[in-house]
């Protein structure tokens, strides 16, 4: 029996021995087969029966970026401005009055700025942020080669907070293709280029963390953001914001300084639906009614007889504008435009975008408890 035992033991510690090796073997294989890949992820969607394959890793992320990094730019900006030797009171006309504009030679005052942008076309268009050029007397394109071009501003737009510069180069220029933003889903890879805090061409990495963030910087009103953690600094404003294959899909613009991993960018379609108006008129040109609105609250409706959160109410009007020209007057209720209900302002947007200067709409509006119609013909916005 004892004999039987240690037999029967040492077929077990054989078996263990084999399995050990079997499996110690497979190990080996999978581990050697994913090192000589360089530890690249393919990720297969299947749609209609198509195939697209989308390869990932440190090696095709450096590869993507060495061909878009030509294309991206540094861009410096000079703003000069007057300055009265710090003393507000130079500046005051009643000073003045007493001892004389000569007694005060005010001087310029320059200030310096940086931000990023990047080339669209081989003609030197270069697409960047409003506000890293705004005010700026003199603009300096850098390109990767350390060249530098004096740009100047083809067209720009506050609301959008877009601009278009062009350069004159005798050289051929690399350029970014613009993709699709729609298409790009929360949860995919993204790489920012840029020059934060004067640091060229500081390439960061992340992921899609939401889209169509709205967010407000003091008075520019941004509303529909790709939100990523991927580092965006000062400087980084009006580079791109590209996917993994390399096509701009949005365009950096703000960070939350009270937050970690919170960069914005607005989406790149949002840049192409007004692109050839910047390129071809150098401004975006919308149509306007002329009033300043606000909701319609508790107190508000029971002082206008009209239901609460129904239409907007006229706050104010534009001396001059279209709904001025029409007869519409302050606490006048909006109930509807072109037969469709407005309860907040981005709904009446919504209605105007489809609109142009010229047209003519349809006001339903609510006048001291009586129904009114009104026909507005529609302005163009004047850039202020």
């Amino acid at each position: 029996m004892e004999t039987r035992t240690r037999s029967s033991k040492a077929v077990k510690l054989l078996l263990v021995m084999v399995l050990a090796v079997v499996i110690g073997g497979a190990y080996l294989v999978f581990c050697n087969y994913y090192a000589g890949n360089e530890g690249k992820i393919q990720a297969q969607a299947t749609t209609n029966q198509t195939v697209n394959t989308v390869v990932l890793g440190p090696s095709s992320v450096a590869d993507m970026v060495e061909k878009a990094s030509p294309a991206v730019v540094n861009i410096e900006t000079t703003v000069v401005g007057k300055s009265f030797g710090g003393n507000e009171f130079f500046n005051d006309p009643f000073f003045r009055q007493f001892f004389g504009n000569d007694i005060v030679i005010p001087r310029q005052n320059e200030q310096h700025g940086i931000g990023t942008g990047f080339i669209i076309n081989e003609e030197g268009y270069v697409i960047t942020n409003q506000h890293v050029i705004d005010g700026a007397s003199n603009i300096t394109v850098n390109l990767n080669g350390n060249k530098k071009y004096q740009a100047r501003v083809v067209g720009q737009d506050y609301d959008l907070d877009l601009a278009v510069l062009k350069i004159d180069a005798k050289e051929k220029l690399a350029t970014l293709k613009m993709g699709d933003s729609d298409v790009i889903r929360v949860g995919e890879w993204v790489v920012a280029i840029g020059n934060p805090y004067g640091l060229d061409h500081t390439v960061t990495a992340g992921v899609v963390s939401a889209k169509g963030r709205p967010i407000q910087i003091e008075n520019r009103v941004y509303k529909n953001l790709i939100q990523t953690d991927a580092a965006i600094n000062p400087g980084n404003s009006g580079g791109p914001l590209l996917s993994t294959k390399g096509e701009v899909i949005g365009i950096n613009t703000a960070v939350d300084a009270q937050a970690q991993g919170i960069g914005f960018a607005i989406s790149i379609n949002t840049a192409k639906e007004v692109l050839d108006e910047l390129i071809n008129k150098g401004k975006v040109i919308r149509p306007y009614i002329g009033v300043w609105l606000q909701p319609v609250d508790e107190k508000l409706a029971g002082y206008l007889g009209v239901k609460q959160a129904e239409g907007m109410v006229v706050a104010n009007v534009v001396a001059g504008g279209p709904a001025a020209q029409a007869g519409l007057k302050k606490y006048d209720v909006i109930l509807k435009v072109d037969k469709k209900t407005i309860n907040n302002y981005d709904e009446l947007q919504e209605i105007l975008k489809s609109k142009r200067v010229g047209d003519k709409v349809q006001l339903e509006i609510i006048r001291n408890q009586k129904p009114l119609l009104v026909t507005v013909n529609l302005a163009e916005k004047p850039s202020s």
